[in-house]
């Protein structure tokens, strides 16, 4: 199925294309995310994070400093806060210019980081569900606002995930959360599946095998799949082993209308990007 639709988000006051695909470069501040290679936490760690993704090609960072792995440690507003002030401090000392996406379910936390320092998008696990004043939050800040679906928290999760339809089910929480973000005024809405977040190893790949199913809500969708179980235990190893893996199925989800791809390998990802791209015969729009 061909994405015909022009999908633009205004960040910071200039238009973003998703009609060519974006790649959004993983930055955690945390000392516990699910792969270690992804952990920065020292001020060179974060400078050189930084740089490394704008290099190889992502036009967004997003940075996190809550783990969401499954049974993560639960920490504080306060801490979360105190994360991402170091880590943000650094990502725009190094890139001024900078995209910079916060992964956060906590309103206060989420409008700290846009006010205190720039930060152009939210990017919550939970769409709302873990903090009832998320959506009136990102529609007063007017921030383009990933949502993802989870099934549960990232502290149970993964216990017993079980849907009935999983793709109809999926669907009709996006059906309801939209609806709820529409009407508090906010615009540029984002939808993330929610690869490994509350689903069994078949309710992923039956979720990637209907991504066009997403499509009929006309918005941007998200895929994160970057070395999550739902590859590495197909295929074997731990997640040092999920680069190859990863690259198929971002390179399907490309297939199938992913408008953004969360990584942690954003080389890998920028030329899967461009493979794709070209034989769409896409290419980016100047604005």
């Amino acid at each position: 199925m061909e994405n015909s639709i022009t999908k633009l988000i205004n960040v910071k006051g200039q238009l973003m294309d998703l009609s060519y695909p974006q790649v959004m470069g993983i930055l955690n501040v945390t000392p516990d995310s699910f792969y270690a290679g992804s952990r920065k936490q020292t001020e060179t760690e974060i400078a050189e994070r930084t740089l490394q993704i704008v290099s190889e090609g992502g036009s967004i960072i997003d940075v996190g400093a809550y783990s969401s792995r499954s049974n993560a440690e639960h920490i504080s507003a306060e801490e979360e806060m105190s994360r991402l002030r170091h880590g943000l401090e650094i990502v725009f000392r190094e890139c001024p210019d900078a995209i910079v996406s916060v992964d956060t379910f906590r309103a206060d936390v989420a409008r700290m980081c846009v006010e205190e320092y720039g930060a152009a998008i939210i990017n919550d696990i939970a769409a709302g569900n873990m903090d009832e004043n998320m959506f009136a939050t990102v529609a007063r800040l007017g921030v383009p606002y990933i949502m993802m679906h989870m099934q549960g928290t990232p502290q149970n999760m993964q216990q017993a995930p079980h849907y009935d339809n999983v793709l109809k089910e999926v669907l009709y929480y996006f059906s309801e959360k939209v609806q709820k973000l529409r009407d508090l005024g906010a615009k540029d809405i984002i939808i993330d599946p929610g690869f490994g977040f509350g689903k069994t190893l078949e309710h992923n790949y039956e979720l990637l095998d209907k991504m066009e199913e997403f499509q009929i809500f006309e918005l941007p969708v998200l895929v994160g799949v970057s070395r999550k179980s739902m590859i590495y235990r197909l295929l074997g190893g731990g997640p040092e082993d999920a680069l190859n893996g990863t690259s198929v199925v971002n390179t399907i989800a490309l297939m199938k209308g992913a408008d953004i791809l969360r990584v942690h390998d954003v080389r890998a990802a920028s030329e899967a990007v461009k493979i794709v791209a070209a034989m769409k015969k896409l290419t980016p729009v100047s604005l």
